[in-house]
């Protein structure tokens, strides 16, 4: 018997199947709306770990305000290419959203250099116009995010809901401490852990919600 007969299922068995294991493996005690719950599952299953699960963290307002701005066709704003490739395409569609990405625009480069920084907070920068009652999902770079708080305090910005799951050890559970002192909606994975896979899949859960709303 072939490996993939023997192990392979079809996608909506692998789907059901899969946030049945994440759910059995969740810790004793866990309460979140049921909302949060979802998301919070996504996001265990696309990081393969439950012990990222006591990490994530929800504002009081950041599910209802990011399902408002998505349901108003608002853009998706994210900071590198994993992160938009992440996004379920189908999903997009239906809900006739848009995604949009910087990090390897010409420009960008050009004003990293001009700038003395780093791609990711020039990105973050010129994607500004389009970041006000966006969705933001940063799930790469600490500086990222840190740009896009450092635009939030100066009045230029005003995302309706801030991803912020970048990954890494300098500056990052420092970006996530500094985002949820915010008054700003968010989901967040708070310390080191993060990334990509988790960003998208908070995105890519807030869109299924979005289908059932």
């Amino acid at each position: 018997m072939s490996l993939v007969k023997k192990y392979a299922l079809t996608p909506d068995e692998i789907d059901r199947r899969s946030l049945e294991m994440v759910e059995a493996s969740l810790p004793e005690g866990l309460q979140l709306p049921p909302q949060e719950r979802y998301i919070l599952c996504r996001i265990v299953r696309a990081e393969g770990d439950a012990g990222i699960a006591p990490l994530v963290k929800f504002s009081p307002d950041g599910v209802e305000a990011g399902l408002i701005a998505l349901s108003s066709q608002a853009p998706v704003v994210t900071d590198v290419r994993m992160v938009e490739m992440g996004i379920s395409k189908a999903l997009l569609r239906n809900a006739n959203l848009a995604t949009s990405c910087m990090i390897d625009a010409p420009e960008v480069a050009d004003r990293a250099r001009r700038e003395g920084t780093t791609r990711s907070v020039a990105a973050i920068r010129e994607l500004a116009p389009q970041i006000s009652g966006a969705v933001c999902a940063i799930g790469n770079a600490p500086t990222a995010l840190l740009a896009l708080l450092d635009l939030i305090d100066a009045g230029e910005v005003s995302p309706a809901l801030v991803i912020g799951m970048p990954v890494g050890f300098v500056a990052c559970a420092e970006s996530k401490d500094e985002l949820v002192k915010r008054n700003v909606p968010y989901i967040t994975v708070m310390g080191r852990r993060g990334g990509s896979s988790a960003a998208a899949a908070t995105v890519n859960a807030l869109l299924d919600l979005l289908k059932v709303e």
